[in-house]
């Protein structure tokens, strides 16, 4: 049997070669008999396959003995909330994020939406799916659970609704799950949304969804520049990504929203504690300093971060991949909590949101995570780091290689994945410099690895 699906972090692969109904089987027992769970949330995403490898699992879940709880087309953070609330056991995301459309997948979780990864049990599934199962002496029963208006109520907790006031919102689901629950935030929000590709539909007619890819954000800033809108609003197909544009219809980087929202949502808590990952800093460093609360570094991916935060106890935390994670959303990522905090702090404030961005960039200007594919990673970062190192005023390994002198620093990471070394610098308040850092950083790279 083919388990090559099986990732360090999730599963995905091809339907039906590396996944399909009778692996998506074997693998809701495979789930139970190492988790022990009795109580499982199950939901999926908008893709053609999701039905069909959701009810196979759900089999496979209950011919273990554990009750299925089925919440229908979702987004993995509603599958993240539901276990959570309603103190479920564990929750199974069938979903394939922003893959290709004939790919599929699933994201686990644990007690109070702990993530399963493959150091502490993702692995242990992975292998129990080869291994002979006897069918449970009691059979789980199945049951559909509504979340939604829970999970709204939820949502609309993390802003002060009498400060709100109409604005032009444009939102761009990429025919994935998001529209759904747009549509019902509209009732309670006094916003005009502007919606784009909005219809959730598994042929993704309009592109795989995924906004990181410049020419899937073409809609989104026209639609805003087209009806004068605050802001654009795009995520990927299961939401738990959100990507913004400015009233000009300019994508922002990921890094200056980390900021923004760690300094609106400390000023809510009074203080706290923010996770941040290592690629770039400084903005982020800054702002939660300003703003009372104490910024901590955590390895990059989602389930060093979530650790991260449960150990500390923080507020929030952000990746600048777009990734955001609350205290009170059981320490997990949501694609629609930060859009709401980032319209609430529009309408508090009264400033646009390229003034609130431009500030920041000018501070601490930065490069954006480049990409380079290299044939052999480790020896072009430890040459780097031979170089790069000598005179440097700090030196991390938190995640990759983290370079810091007075006015500019980089951090240089291998791809958990692929042959590839990502690249970000930033300097403080200057453009030329980080231009120019950046782009001897990547002929140094070029030159190295092209070394025999």
């Amino acid at each position: 049997m083919d388990l090559s699906c099986f990732k360090a972090y999730d599963l995905r692969g091809c339907v039906p070669e590396q996944l399909n109904p009778n692996l998506a089987e074997k693998i809701g027992r495979a789930y139970v008999a190492v988790t022990g769970a009795k109580k499982v949330i199950v939901g999926y995403d908008i893709r053609l396959s999701s039905p069909e490898i959701t009810e196979a699992l759900s089999s496979g879940l209950m011919a273990a003995g554990a009750d299925v709880y089925d919440i229908g087309l979702c987004g993995t953070e509603q599958v993240y909330f539901a276990t959570s609330h309603y103190d479920m056991d564990g929750g199974i995301m069938v979903t394939a994020s922003h893959n290709p459309k004939n790919h599929n997948g699933m994201k686990m979780v644990g007690p109070g939406s702990r993530p399963i990864s493959s150091d502490n049990g993702l692995n242990d599934i992975r292998d129990r799916v080869l291994e002979p199962f006897a069918n449970a002496p009691e059979q789980g029963k199945y049951e559909t659970l509504e979340v939604m208006a829970a999970y709204i109520d939820h949502l609309l907790g993390y802003v002060d609704a009498a400060t709100l006031r109409p604005m032009t919102i444009v939102c761009n689901a990429g025919n994935g799950g998001a529209g759904l629950v747009i549509d019902e935030l509209e009732q309670h929000l006094p916003f005009k949304f502007i919606k784009v590709h909005h219809e959730a539909d598994g042929h993704f007619p309009n592109g795989v969804p995924n906004p990181i890819l410049p020419e899937n954000r073409t809609a989104t800033a026209d639609a805003v520049i087209e009806h004068g809108a605050a802001m654009g609003i795009a995520w990927d197909g299961d939401y738990d990504r959100c990507f913004f544009f400015d009233e000009n219809g300019r994508f922002i980087e990921g890094y200056y929203i980390v900021g923004l929202l760690a300094d609106q949502f400390l000023r809510k808590t009074g203080g706290g504690k923010v996770i941040h990952d290592p690629r770039l800093t400084w903005n982020t460093l800054d702002l939660v300093k300003a703003a009372g609360g104490e910024a901590i570094e955590s390895k990059t991916g989602h389930a060093f971060i979530k650790q991260r935060m449960r150990d500390e106890d923080a507020v929030y935390g952000g990746e600048m991949s777009a990734h955001h994670y609350f205290r009170d959303f059981a320490y997990c990522d949501s694609g629609m909590i930060p859009w709401l905090l980032i319209a609430e702090r529009l309408c508090q404030s009264g400033q646009t949101l390229s003034s609130l961005i431009d500030a920041r960039i000018e501070a601490y200007p930065a490069s954006g995570e480049i990409n380079r594919t290299i044939s052999d990673p480790p020896k072009v970062i430890a040459a780097i780091e031979a170089k790069y190192t000598v005179g440097a005023k700090s030196v991390s390994f938190v995640d990759g290689l983290s370079v810091e002198f007075d006015n500019w620093r980089f951090n240089l990471r291998m791809s958990n994945t692929e042959p590839v070394v990502r690249l970000n610098v930033e300097s403080r308040g200057d453009i030329p410099l980080m231009e120019e850092k950046t782009e001897e950083l990547l002929a140094e790279m070029q030159r190295l690895d092209a070394q025999d």
